[in-house]
């Protein structure tokens, strides 16, 4: 049977959100490096993002390097970077052929120049672009995206520029690293592990959470198709009951 006959194209999550995790595992079952599995796990980020945009997701956001993440061996962070820069020049033409924009969030600045520089052009050769919007998430964390959101708006207190009344949630929400995106809808973490992982802690406050032991670099269509599935069967009431929103 095809899970995607399934899928209610009216109930899509408008934004979802997802923690690649199990590269490493998935490499060492093989018997290769790390680094082995983080080659392959690229297969499945293509994979992943073509058919978002072709079931009509608006908005995409994938955890692919952490502010923790600096801590792993220098070798393997660097095959790190050197993968995002070569995926970067080889799926620009993916991009377009698929209407899809490149947004990225976190300290960019940590990024290597090189990397930097690739990133930045891919988002501009596509920020036209209106079919999806794919949002790498670089050097983040969300607790650092917070802290900085909160000195920021405390800067602006301080010189009147905001009044201390007026800070609500859509005044932090402008100042996050997502100010121009919405709050995530489903998210979904592979591997077997039931963490966030310092991932869009803020944006996450009301989405609906799926775990697959799926590793990511074997995360196919029908495991998106399932997740999504399981999305659909769930009932978002946003604090309100279930006669509320019926």
């Amino acid at each position: 049977m095809n899970l995607l006959d399934s899928i209610d194209q009216t109930n899509l999550p408008k934004h979802l959100a997802i923690i690649m995790d199990g590269n490493g595992r998935w490499a060492k079952q093989q018997g290769f490096l790390r680094a082995f599995g983080h080659e392959n796990g690229t297969k499945s980020v293509k994979k992943t993002i073509t058919t978002c945009a072709k079931l009509g997701i608006a908005y995409l956001t994938l955890y692919a390097f952490s502010t923790e993440n600096w801590n792993r061996p220098k070798l393997e962070v660097e095959a790190l970077m050197k993968i995002l820069i070569n995926s970067l020049k080889k799926e620009l033409g993916t991009l377009q052929e698929n209407n899809i924009k490149l947004n990225a969030i976190g300290n960019l600045e940590k990024l290597p120049k090189s990397a930097q520089k690739e990133l930045l052009d891919v988002i501009d050769k596509t920020k036209n672009n209106t079919r999806l919007t794919l949002t790498l998430a670089l050097s983040y964390g969300s607790r650092e995206e917070l802290v900085n959101a909160v000195r920021i708006i405390s800067d602006k207190v301080k010189n009147n520029i905001i009044s201390l009344d007026t800070i609500d949630d859509s005044i932090i929400n402008e100042h996050l690293y997502t100010q121009n995106l919405p709050d995530v809808d489903l998210l979904i973490r592979t591997s077997g592990e039931h963490r966030i992982s310092n991932f869009l802690l803020w944006q996450i406050a009301y989405a609906e959470l799926y775990f697959t032991n799926v590793l990511w670099p074997d995360f196919k269509d029908q495991d998106l198709y399932e997740a999504i599935i399981s999305y659909q069967k769930r009932e978002r009431r946003f604090g309100k009951t279930s006669e509320q929103i019926k």
